[in-house]
């Protein structure tokens, strides 16, 4: 009924402003004595009803044109009207000019747009259109962060969607925070989201400014440091004592813990040296000299849950970071170990090499010589990988997926363009890529800790450089250091590079600027970082140096011949007060004990009426 009676008002209205609109017309035709004698016999008061009707139509006329006022249209009708008379006065071109021309009907246009408005006062608005709550959380889920807080002010509906938890909570898995938590850990993702994020900023304006704390793990006094292995919080050294020691950089508090070494080669006596020594978060894994090879667990004791023995000395050790999977190679024996379900070792595969392994190589693609073999426990025997007659191997990394070697052009090769690196797929076992083109040896190359699509190498020409593996292209190329590159790692803004004359640098990639530097007697040899926390190792080329006198017949080494572990926490600030010693902190309100007025080292902050002299 409703909109029968708005339908009917519609056409009434439509038909009365026509037939005013035609009569207006057909006024305006007529002659100028005509219009003043029908002026004269029609009354005052309707004259009044057409001008204010007039008036009516001509300003909604001019707010549809975007005119402001209609003063405005007469004043331009006005000088249109002048400049054709005069045209026509001066001018017998412009006769056709001076014909009227007939205006455009605007009313059709008035009544069409009212009738357009008043249909559109019937429809429901987008953001007012009721849908079930979990529709409209699946829609908001797309959006940004900057998206969902505009969202959250158009409406106290649409602000109660903007903050959902579920909502939050997988914008927090997305960026990669709490991966292994739920919904339930937290009452405010936002605000956690927040948390991180500024977290996140602070630790990299402490890695840009060397802003943190540092400490050394110096444990075996008088020995000296062999191999370094760091996984996550867990650091492992190997000495030439034959001793193991392990750090849990999270718990500060508990000493070192002493790897025992199993009880089957425990009274040999002089122990052979750790030659070899890594860790991930659940084993820590060292080879000896003679051989020996223990496996502990990080999490149950000290004893070590696994050992065995290869003739000959260990070449080269590598350790899987997921899984509790040893690789080990001495000579040309290569073999493969990992638990059970029940936690009982077993041999996977054990597989006998044309030429003898290289030291410090990964296991997973493995070098010897010029031949790079593929070492997997489904395969009965190692796969060629890479073979060219002449071309040693100088550097080689893996990751799950690919492989990347140095290979040093010898001879007749270097107008090729000089040593490149050589990346292959692991599942399809084909050269992908060939990266590089330096006068110098590749001395490292850095796949498996470096961002998706990106390779890091260091050389020794002394330059650092990180490749797209995308388009083959060099992104950034840095002059580090001048005894050569010894390792480096890299992520999506940082370069960290360790050099043969004890220098640790950090790079700004974008930039290519060096932001700091760290100093140290002996070669880098180990370095890795993760987001707040880099650890670095100065490990001797020199095993057996003598005592801190040429003439000292006492074999402890001297202080600077050991090699030293650096440990740097950059979420901390070591200039803040929980990093202060208690002295510094102390103020004229103890009574006890005497104060020595240390005030210019650290201000006090309470003077007034806390000594007895004031």
């Amino acid at each position: 009924m409703a909109e029968d009676e708005l339908l009917a008002f519609r056409e009434h209205w439509k038909q009365e402003l026509t037939i005013k609109n035609e009569a207006h017309s057909n006024c305006n035709d007529r002659s100028e004595p005509e219009k003043r004698q029908d002026s004269t016999s029609q009354g005052s008061s309707k004259g009044g009803q057409d001008a204010f009707l007039s008036a009516y139509v001509s300003i909604a006329e001019g707010l549809l044109d975007g005119r402001t006022s209609p003063l405005l249209e007469r004043i331009q009708e006005e000088r249109t009207r002048r400049k054709r008379q005069y045209y026509s006065l001066t001018s017998a071109c412009n006769t056709s000019q001076q014909q009227p021309q007939r205006k455009i009907n605007k009313g059709d246009k008035l009544v069409d747009q009212f009738i357009q408005d008043l249909n559109e006062t019937n429809d429901i608005p987008f953001f007012d259109i009721e849908l079930p709550y979990e529709l409209a959380l699946k829609i908001f889920q797309y959006l940004s962060q900057t998206e969902l807080g505009r969202c959250a002010q158009v409406s106290k509906a649409w602000g109660v969607l903007a903050e959902d938890e579920v909502l939050w909570f997988r914008m927090c898995q997305t960026e990669g925070y709490h991966h292994g938590a739920s919904v339930s850990d937290s009452p405010c993702w936002k605000s956690m989201l927040r948390d991180c994020k500024n977290s996140e900023n602070t630790v990299r304006s402490n890695w840009k400014n060397r802003v943190g704390s540092i400490s050394q793990l110096q444990y075996e006094l008088g020995k000296v440091l062999c191999d370094v292995s760091s996984c996550d919080s867990y650091v492992v050294a190997g000495y030439t004592s034959g001793d193991v020691r392990l750090w849990d950089t999270l718990h500060w508090d508990s000493a070192a813990s002493f790897l025992k070494p199993s009880p089957l080669t425990a009274d040999v006596t002089p122990r052979p040296h750790v030659s070899h020594i890594r860790v991930n978060n659940t084993v820590a894994v060292a080879a000896y000299d003679d051989g020996c090879v223990d496996v502990w667990s990080t999490e149950t004791g000290q004893e070590p849950v696994h050992h065995f023995q290869i003739p000959g000395r260990v070449h080269a050790l590598a350790l899987s970071q997921e899984s509790p999977t040893l690789a080990t190679a001495a000579g040309l024996d290569v073999r493969l170990d990992q638990p059970d379900e029940r936690g009982y070792w077993r041999t996977l595969c054990q597989a006998t090499l044309p030429k003898p392994v290289r030291d410090n190589v990964p296991l997973v693609a493995l070098s010897a010589g010029e031949t790079v073999y593929l070492l997997a426990p489904e395969d009965l025997e190692p796969r060629v990988l890479h073979t060219v007659y002449g071309h040693p191997i100088t550097c080689l990394d893996a990751s799950a997926s690919h492989a990347a070697l140095g290979v040093k052009s010898c001879g007749w090769a270097m107008n090729d363009g000089g040593n490149k690196i050589q990346v292959y797929s692991l599942e399809t076992g084909q050269s992908e890529m060939s990266v590089g083109n330096s006068a110098g040896d590749f001395s490292c190359v850095n796949l498996r800790d470096s961002p998706p699509h990106m390779l890091v190498c260091g050389n020794k020409d002394r330059r650092v450089r990180v490749f797209d593996l995308r388009t083959g292209s060099s992104v950034t190329s840095l002059y580090a250091h001048h005894m050569g590159v010894t390792s480096v790692q890299a992520d999506d803004w940082k370069i960290v590079s360790g050099g043969g004359e004890g220098l640790v640098c950090v790079w700004e990639m974008r930039m290519g600027a060096k932001l700091w530097e760290m100093h140290n007697r002996h070669p880098v040899r180990h370095l890795r970082f993760n987001t707040s926390t880099l650890v670095t190792a100065n490990i001797p080329d020199e095993k057996s140096p003598r005592g801190a006198c040429i003439t000292d017949d006492d074999l402890t080494a001297h202080r600077r011949h050991r090699g030293v572990i650096c440990h740097y926490d950059f979420s901390e600030d070591s200039t803040s007060q929980d990093h202060v010693l208690p002295i510094c902190r102390s103020n004229y309100v103890e009574s006890s004990g005497y104060n020595y007025n240390i005030g210019l080292a650290v201000p006090y902050d309470i003077l007034s009426g806390s000594h007895p002299s004031h």
